[in-house]
């Protein structure tokens, strides 16, 4: 038996893959420390407080490095460089529970230039990223007066650090030492370090960062009570749709009498018994189809996956860890794609499935790969640190060519040979049925634009706690809520595009699979509607770079989700079509 094709490209670039992932046991990462053993000061980006993602190095301000000798970093995983993790060595001597008294590490000869550089920073809030043992700390550049004429720098960083054992659990910055910028002056950095006893355990150490009166509010939870009585409506709304249905089929089967005025109405002369030779004839435009179904499937399986994962182990920990697996969840994902998309081309008689696969192999990286190119343009114009770098984005075109692309493959093959026969309840007739006229609220565009609002309705309270913790400096850790969303919206979604789906066929109208698809995908727009509400009324961002990278991921994030939604919505509706139709009589 031969090797499936690409079968060694995969295992030579899973083993690249695998060294993108969070690495728990090297350097210091293993966060354990002996009295007096170096403790690295890392100092990551600064940038405008309003902008979270236009981030700079922090030394492209004019700040002066300590004395010590630089030591580099490199970027341990795909995430934290592509989330334009920066790290640089501050060079300060900080050694494990050695206190430092105030000292001067270095000057800063602030002539003009300089001087231009921090008041313009001062003017639009910079503040600053470090960290210590992975802890982040936040320290502000410096304040205006209340005239606005003066500014000030400060100088003096006062750490406090607290230790459990031969481990570091708390760090806390205070900024002091407040000096007016006047040019032609020197300016000298000073800083101190205490060490303290805590009795904070290690697990513990980032619960101070997590907001439990933000996240566990009160709204939180009226919010997920409120879709799951959405829920409870919609599934008894089917239900009645079902159960009315069975009975008028079983009505006819026994050729009973007993029918009222509705039923009747709905009976033989017209309804959805009616298109039964055309209900199973392929979608317009089935390569396109297949490839979203296919991808909707794996971006479902991907935020479930990724979601549990978090719900397990607390990724915010970690710099990066987030991002870097859910990379990794989406490559090794990929056979889901290849198979749910290709058995889907194949049973409505795809002949170019070789063409299928490649586009489903790349709708989502050639999406999210193209928003990233254009705002990295923006990014390097900008000197920004969320500039990816040349080697990163090897590295990802790497994972697209030699990992995503031959899992699916195998994924298409196998999804082609299993279930790819065309075995539908129905024999599909050779000349399509003319659709008649119907009232205009019937029509497939209204319906689509309908579809979207109850599921949308669903998941937009939880909308607002994940853009703030993604936008603001809010860590999202309530992933068991997420997941509890993530169900009532596959659910709502299932259920209104089988109402949709029920109205159209009995309307005579049989084009039910775009519609489905369409009118669940729809939630992205009131997503991405969202979004615009969310940037002019919540947020205080400025800036073309800032504006560029939110509404450009907001676009790439409400897709994905409508591309996800309109998957789920079409495989519930299928299985509810075929349902309906296998107990249909056909003279």
């Amino acid at each position: 038996m031969r090797p499936l094709p690409g079968a060694y490209g995969v295992a030579a670039a899973a083993a690249l893959l695998l060294l993108l992932l969070p690495r728990a046991q090297a350097d210091e990462h293993e966060h354990t420390y002996q009295d007096k053993e170096e403790v690295v000061l890392w100092m990551n980006t600064v940038g405008p407080y309003h902008n979270r993602q236009e981030t700079y190095k922090y030394f492209s301000l004019p700040f002066c490095v300590g004395s010590k000798k630089s030591i580099s970093h490199y970027h341990e995983t795909l995430g934290e460089a592509l989330q334009g993790v920066e790290l640089e060595f501050s060079g300060l001597n900080i050694k494990f529970k050695d206190d430092v008294m105030p000292a001067t590490y270095c000057e800063i000869d602030l002539d003009k230039e300089k001087r231009d550089a921090f008041v313009y920073a001062i003017k639009n809030h910079y503040w600053y990223q470090m960290y210590i043992d992975d802890l982040p700390i936040w320290g502000i550049v410096g304040e205006a007066d209340e005239n606005g004429e003066d500014y000030y720098l400060w100088t003096y960083k006062k750490l406090e650090i607290g230790f459990n054992g031969n481990r570091i659990v708390d760090v806390n910055l205070t900024s002091e030492g407040k000096v007016k910028l006047v040019p032609n002056t020197k300016i000298q950095m000073s800083y101190s370090v205490k060490w303290k006893k805590s009795d904070v355990k290690f697990e513990d150490r980032f619960d101070k960062y997590l907001d439990p009166s933000f996240f566990q509010h009160r709204i939180h939870w009226f919010s997920i009570f409120n879709s799951f009585m959405m829920v409870i409506f919609l599934v008894g709304l089917v239900s009645m749709i079902l159960m009315r249905t069975l009975r008028k089929d079983y009505a006819r089967y026994s050729k009973e009498e007993e029918m009222d005025d509705m039923d009747r109405d709905l009976g033989d002369e017209y309804g959805w018994k009616q298109v039964h030779g055309d209900v199973f004839r392929p979608s317009s435009h089935p390569l396109i189809f297949s490839s979203l179904i296919g991808s909707g499937c794996q971006i479902f399986a991907v935020s479930l996956i990724v979601i549990i994962v978090a719900m397990i182990e607390d990724l915010y920990t970690e710099r990066g860890s987030m991002l870097s697996t859910a990379i990794f969840v989406y490559a090794a994902t990929s056979p889901v794609n290849g198979y749910f998309g290709g058995s889907l081309y194949a049973r409505q008689g795809g002949r170019r499935w070789i063409k299928q696969m490649f586009i489903g192999a790349f709708l989502i990286p050639a999406m999210v790969c193209g928003t990233a190119f254009f705002i990295n343009f923006i990014a390097i114009y900008y000197h920004a640190s969320r500039a990816i770098p040349f080697g990163t984005m090897v590295a990802v075109c790497c994972i697209c060519f030699f990992v995503i692309l031959p899992l699916n493959l195998v994924g298409t093959i196998l999804g082609r040979n299993l279930s790819g026969q065309p075995n539908f309840p129905c024999r599909v007739n050779a000349v399509p049925r003319p659709i008649p006229e119907k009232k205009w609220f019937m029509e497939p565009a209204v319906i689509v634009c309908l579809g979207g609002i109850l599921p949308f309705g669903s998941i937009f309270i939880e909308m607002y706690f994940i853009f703030t913790s993604f936008w603001a400096y809010k860590i999202y850790y309530v992933y068991g809520f997420m997941m509890l969303v993530l169900v009532i919206l596959c659910i709502v979604t299932v259920c209104v595009t089988i109402v949709c789906t029920y109205f159209l066929l009995n309307a005579e109208d049989y084009r039910w699979q775009w519609t489905s698809f369409l009118s669940a995908a729809s939630t992205a727009i009131y997503v991405y509607m969202y979004s615009f509400y969310y940037y002019f009324f919540k947020t205080k961002m400025y800036g073309l770079f800032q504006t560029s990278f939110y509404f450009g991921y907001m676009a790439v994030f409400s897709t994905a989700l409508g591309i996800m939604c309109g998957a789920i919505g079409y495989m519930g509706t299928s299985a509810f079509v075929r349902k309906i139709y296998t107990n249909v009589k056909i003279d």
